[in-house]
């Protein structure tokens, strides 16, 4: 799979606001048949700044979305809500799911 976290640093007039601007791209991409998942999160030490964790079944999943329309479109829209460039980590793993923190086992 590919897995990608990225962070967005949100204007702060904004920044309540960014799971409903965001809405309409995250929706969409959710609905991408090669997408596993596609979260965001809100960072608890900044609150402009979210967190989104995504993956896709494989490259070809990848590249489907950033060739979408509505990745376009995101590209269009998006920006004017940043303070800064989103920053990324990109990885492709031999895995297609979570696995579990074994460290933390929860049970037998």
């Amino acid at each position: 799979m590919i897995f990608i976290t990225a962070k967005f640093r949100v204007r702060p007039e904004d920044a309540d606001r960014w799971p409903e601007i965001s809405g309409e791209f995250t929706r969409a991409t959710r609905a991408e048949q090669g997408c596993l998942w596609f979260d965001w999160s809100r960072s608890l030490r900044d609150d402009t700044e979210y967190v989104l964790v995504e993956a896709f079944r494989d490259g070809d999943a990848g590249a489907a979305h950033v060739q979408s329309e509505h990745f376009k479109k995101a590209q269009q829209t998006l920006p004017q809500h940043l303070v800064a460039t989103p920053k990324v980590i990109n990885a492709s793993l031999e895995q297609d799911d979570w696995s579990e923190l074994g460290e933390m086992k929860v049970g037998d």
